[in-house]
C-alpha cells in the first residue's frame, strides 16, 4: 500500500506580522497544531515539523501531537533549506510519496489532502499541486522519484520551480481557499471576523 508523509515548514519569523504566526490561534488550536491534526486525520505518515525562528517556543506547542520536529539551523537562508531538512527526514521512513505545506493556510483540510492522495492514484502523475488565484501552490505532493531535487535546494529556493521543470508530470487539486495565507495582522483581523459571520 502506498504511504505519504507531510512536510509542514514552520521555520519563519514572521516578520511581516511580528510574532510567530505558527502560534496564532484559529478555532482554538493554533495554526501549526490544526495542521498537525488535518494530516493525522488524513493517516499522512511521517508527520515532520521543521522548525527555525523559536524552535523552542513552537516545539513545545506541538509536543503532545505526533509529530516529528526537525530543527533547520539554516532557517533564516529561506525555505529551500527547510525542505532539503525535511526531506532527508523523510528519507529516514519508508514512504512513496510527500506533501509539502505551510502553516499559515488555515483552509488546509484532511479531505483536501485525500482529494490530492486520490488525484495522484487516479492521474498517474507524480506531482500534484494545488490550484488557486492563477497558480499552482502549496500544499503539493511529490512522489519519491522527485526526493532528490528536493533535498538540493538551498536558500530562498522553494519547491515551485520543480513544478515549473515538470508540467507533464503534473496534475493539479481546486483549492479555492489556498489563496488565503496569514502573513499580517490584517490578515489575520480578516480571518477571525470572517470566522465570526460564518
Amino acid at each position: 500500500m502506498s504511504k505519504t508523509g507531510i512536510i509542514i515548514l514552520a521555520a519563519g519569523n514572521s516578520s511581516r506580522m511580528g510574532e510567530p504566526k505558527q502560534l496564532m490561534m484559529y478555532n482554538n488550536k493554533t495554526f501549526l497544531q490544526h495542521i498537525i491534526g488535518e494530516a493525522i486525520n488524513a493517516l499522512l505518515d511521517p508527520v515532520i515539523c521543521v522548525t527555525g525562528y523559536q524552535s523552542d517556543l513552537i516545539s513545545e506547542s506541538i509536543s503532545d501531537l505526533e509529530a516529528t520536529v526537525v530543527y533547520n539551523e539554516r532557517w533564516s537562508e529561506g525555505m529551500g533549506s527547510g525542505i532539503s531538512a525535511g526531506i532527508k527526514q523523510v528519507l529516514l521512513s519508508d514512504v512513496d510519496s510527500v506533501i509539502l505545506t505551510v502553516s499559515d493556510q488555515p483552509h488546509v483540510s484532511s479531505d483536501l489532502f485525500r482529494m490530492m492522495l486520490e488525484m495522484k492514484a487516479q492521474s498517474g502523475k507524480r506531482i500534484v499541486a494545488c490550484s488557486y488565484a492563477g497558480t499552482l501552490g502549496t500544499p503539493v505532493l511529490f512522489s519519491k522519484e522527485y526526493f532528490n531535487q528536493l533535498k538540493s535546494l538551498n536558500g530562498n529556493q522553494g519547491a515551485k520551480n520543480i513544478v515549473k521543470l515538470n508540467l507533464p508530470d503534473v496534475c493539479s487539486v481546486e483549492f479555492e481557499k489556498g489563496n488565503i495565507d496569514i502573513d499580517t495582522k490584517e490578515d489575520y483581523k480578516n480571518l477571525i471576523s470572517e470566522n465570526d459571520t460564518l
